[in-house]
């Protein structure tokens, strides 16, 4: 008769050759990828403003990581007197007023340090990369073109392509969609704010990584669960074969 600790190595060695290799990284764009220099408290901030509405920094910064568009929905309907029909119509002027200015400040905003280098790596280890971001697509689109940065990507989700977005885990189950990987198991998902290591677990999956080059300190990002904190996305073509292989 097998013994219980042969059995339990025996199971213990089932499993781990059952789980499937990393597939697909999930990278947070601003913050994560590119710099963090507080454009975007500054632009929504001029934006609220503008039509009367005073949010301040403490108040954006909880949102930080979530889709724009559904921040700007919630201070309009917590701060504005107008009615319904009235106040979807000021969510789009603040809305719009807010991507103008940031797609005018994120003209010259450079990536992360060694950033770069990273995506390399990570394709030629035949890793799929993909971003997920709280910007609109057009945002993306053009810091993309700028960096030449298309290349790396098979997948690039905003949130105007899903119907809720972070801490729900749509954004990343979109990005799977597209990039073909079924698995929860066969992703990591990266990114610089509570909010971001909230949809990697609320999608299950095998890694959330939280970076210290955005918005979230080391504090606020060790008091979500995550499977590693590291200072930088240049420190993540070693975690992922190290730990992820």
């Amino acid at each position: 008769m097998q013994s219980l600790a042969a059995l339990a190595a025996s199971q213990s060695t089932g499993s781990a050759a059952a789980t499937p290799p990393v597939r697909l990284v999930v990278l947070d764009v601003g913050g994560t990828i590119i710099q963090d220099r507080g454009d975007v408290p500054v632009a929504l901030r001029s934006a609220f403003a503008k039509q009367g509405l005073v949010v301040d920094s403490a108040e954006i910064g909880a949102w930080r990581g979530a889709s724009k568009r559904d921040m700007v929905r919630h201070f309009v309907e917590l701060r504005s007197k107008a009615p319904a029909a009235d106040q979807a119509k000021l969510c789009d002027t603040i809305y719009r007023d807010f991507n103008t200015q940031l797609d005018e400040a994120y003209n010259t905003v450079p990536p992360i340090d060694g950033v770069e280098q990273a995506f390399e790596h990570m394709r030629s280890a035949g890793l799929l990369l993909a971003t997920t971001s709280g910007f609109d697509r057009k945002i993306t689109a053009s810091i993309f073109h700028r960096l030449n940065w298309q290349k790396f990507f098979v997948a690039s989700i905003s949130g105007e392509d899903v119907a809720q977005g972070r801490p729900a885990p749509f954004m990343i189950f979109h990005a799977m969609e597209t990039a073909r990987v079924t698995g929860v198991n066969e992703v990591v998902a990266v990114g610089d704010t509570p909010l971001d290591l909230q949809a990697g677990n609320n999608a299950g999956l095998r890694g959330v990584v939280g970076v210290l080059t955005g918005a979230g300190t080391a504090e606020t990002l060790r008091k979500e669960r995550h499977t590693h904190i590291l200072d930088s996305v240049a420190s993540l073509p070693k975690l992922l074969n190290e730990e992820f292989h």
